[in-house]
C-alpha cells in the first residue's frame, strides 16, 4: 500500500454517509472511537474487516491504516482521545459493545463539538470508562495474506451466495484444495465453511442495512430456507434479522 494520507481529528466529529459511500484508505495520529448512530459501517484494515452496527463501536488505533464503507445512511460519529489514552491496551480495531449510556455519551459530545473544554473533557473520561469489547468472532472477518487465498475471497466477497465448492473455487486460482484448506486454517484461524458463513452473514448485515427484506437476504446469501438463515443469524448475533431490521429503523428515528 502507498504511503497514506493522515486525517488530522480536531475534535469530535459528526458526518452524514450515504449508502455505500466510502472513505477511502487513511489513517490518524490519535486514538479514535468511531460509532454509527444510524446505519451500518463496514470498516476495512489490512488485517481483516469488521462490521459496525449502531449497537457497536469501533477503536481505531493510532496509525493503523482503515477504511470504511457506508450500508444504508449512516451517521458516523467520532471521538479523538491523544496516543497515549488507550484504557484497553487495544493495538488493533477492535469493536465494542455501545451501552445505552455510552450511546449518549457519544452523541452528547459530538453533537456539541464547541461545548466547554472541562465539560468534554469529563464527558470523555465517562466514555472511556464504559468502554467493553464485544465478542470478536462476531463481527470481525479476517483477511488472508497468500494472494491465492486472496483471490478465493475475492471471488466469494463478489458473491457471497455462491455455493463454490473449494475445490472449483482452487481450480479458478489454480491451487488445490487440500493446500486452500490448509491455508484457511493457518491465516483466518478458520476452516473455510467458517469463513464462508461468516461473510454471508456479514453480507446479509448490510443487506438488511440497506432495506432488503429477511427473506430477500436470506436467498442473496444462499441460504436454502428463511427460517435457516435466521437460526445462523440469531446464533452469531444474538438477535434475529427481523429484530435486527427493526432496531436500525429505530436508530435512524432516533
Amino acid at each position: 500500500m502507498n504511503r497514506l494520507p493522515r486525517r488530522p481529528l480536531l475534535g469530535p466529529t459528526m458526518e452524514h454517509l450515504r449508502h455505500r459511500e466510502r472513505i477511502d484508505w487513511h489513517d490518524h495520529a490519535e486514538q479514535q472511537l468511531l460509532y454509527p448512530s444510524s446505519g451500518l459501517l463496514i470498516v476495512s484494515t489490512t488485517h481483516g474487516s469488521w462490521v459496525v452496527p449502531p449497537q457497536r463501536a469501533v477503536w481505531l488505533p493510532a496509525a493503523v491504516a482503515h477504511a470504511h464503507q457506508a450500508y444504508g445512511a449512516t451517521q458516523v460519529r467520532t471521538v479523538a482521545f491523544p496516543v497515549d489514552v488507550n484504557p484497553l491496551g487495544l493495538t488493533q480495531p477492535t469493536v465494542l459493545s455501545v451501552s445505552r449510556l455510552l450511546r449518549e455519551l457519544i452523541i452528547a459530545i459530538t453533537d456539541d463539538p464547541t461545548r466547554r473544554g472541562e465539560e468534554q473533557h469529563d464527558l470523555k473520561r465517562v466514555a472511556l470508562h464504559q468502554l467493553k469489547p464485544a465478542p470478536a468472532l462476531q463481527f470481525h472477518l479476517p483477511q488472508p495474506g497468500d494472494e491465492r487465498l486472496r483471490d478465493v475471497t475475492a471471488i466469494l466477497a463478489e458473491d457471497p451466495g455462491s455455493d463454490r465448492t473449494l475445490a472449483e473455487l482452487g481450480r479458478a486460482v489454480g491451487a488445490g484444495e487440500r493446500t486452500l484448506s490448509r491455508l484457511f486454517r493457518a491465516e483466518t484461524g478458520m476452516t473455510f465453511p467458517q469463513w464462508r458463513a461468516q461473510l454471508r452473514l456479514h453480507h446479509s448485515l448490510t443487506l438488511l442495512a440497506s432495506g432488503l427484506s429477511v427473506t430477500a437476504a436470506a436467498v442473496a446469501c444462499g441460504y436454502s430456507t428463511p427460517s435457516a438463515f435466521t437460526a445462523a443469524f440469531h446464533a452469531t448475533f444474538g438477535t434475529t434479522p427481523g429484530t435486527y431490521r427493526k432496531d436500525l429503523a429505530h436508530a435512524r428515528a432516533a
